[in-house]
C-alpha cells in the first residue's frame, strides 16, 4: 500500500506534507532518508511513555541534532511536544505487570497515534498525510499500528500513511545510520515498565 501511494506522489510535480510522529533519532534516521525524496516532513515528537524527564529531553535533543546534520532532499521540520508523563500512566493503569508486546504496548500505540491525527485534524488543511516512525522496529506490531492509523484516519477525517519500515531491512539501515551519525541508541522503549522486564525486575 505504501509503495502504491508512493508511486502516486511522485508523479506529482510538488511534495506533499506528512505530519510524522517520531518514537526518537535513530528509528527516524532511516524513515527520513527513505520519505524526504517524497514529502516535506514535521516530525511530531510525542511519546509520553517516556516517562523520565531527562530521558525524554535526550531523545528530543538527539532528533533535533539528527535533523541538523542529516542531508534532506525536502523540507525537515520538528515539534515537540509536552511531556505528558501522566497520560501514559493513566492509560497503563491496571495493565503494568503485563509484558511488553501485549495489551499495554496497543493502547500505547494508539495514544501516540490519536494525538498525531488529532494535532493534524486541529491543523486543517497543513498536512496531507499522518504516519509513524515506529513501525521501523521490530518489536512493534507494524499491523496492529496500521489499523489504528486506519481507524483514526476515519474517526478525524485525515490521511493515514500506512507503512512497515522494517522491511527491506529498514531496520538494519537505521542502526547504520546510527552509527554514522553516533546517535544515542536507548535500549527501552521509554516506559517504566518496559524498564523493569529490560532488566529483570519484574
Amino acid at each position: 500500500m505504501l509503495d502504491k501511494e508512493l508511486s502516486l506522489i511522485e508523479a506529482k510535480k510538488s511534495a506533499p506534507r506528512l505530519l510524522l510522529h517520531a518514537c526518537c533519532a535513530p528509528c527516524s534516521s532511516y524513515v527520513l532518508e527513505y520519505l524526504t525524496k517524497y514529502f516535506n516532513i514535521t516530525l511530531f515528537f510525542y511519546n509520553p511513555n517516556i516517562t523520565d524527564e531527562n530521558e525524554y529531553k535526550k531523545r528530543a535533543d538527539e532528533l533535533s541534532r539528527l535533523i541538523s546534520v542529516m542531508e534532506h532532499k525536502n523540507k525537515v521540520e520538528l515539534i515537540v511536544c509536552e511531556h505528558e508523563p501522566s497520560r501514559f500512566l493513566e492509560l497503563s493503569r491496571g495493565l503494568e505487570t503485563l509484558a511488553e508486546g501485549g495489551v499495554r504496548c496497543f493502547a500505547c500505540y494508539r495514544e501516540h497515534l490519536d494525538m498525531t491525527a488529532r494535532y493534524m485534524a486541529e491543523n486543517d488543511g497543513k498536512y496531507d498525510y499522518f504516519a509513524t516512525t515506529l513501525t521501523v522496529s521490530p518489536h512493534k506490531n507494524a499491523e496492529m499500528l496500521n489499523e489504528i492509523g486506519a481507524e483514526l484516519s476515519e474517526k478525524y477525517g485525515v490521511r493515514y500513511l500506512p507503512s512497515e519500515f522494517k522491511k527491506r531491512e529498514g531496520y538494519k539501515r537505521s542502526i547504520e545510520l546510527s552509527r554514522e551519525y553516533g546517535l544515542y541508541r536507548q535500549d527501552f522503549c521509554g516506559c517504566e515498565f518496559s524498564r523493569m522486564f529490560k532488566h529483570g525486575n519484574a
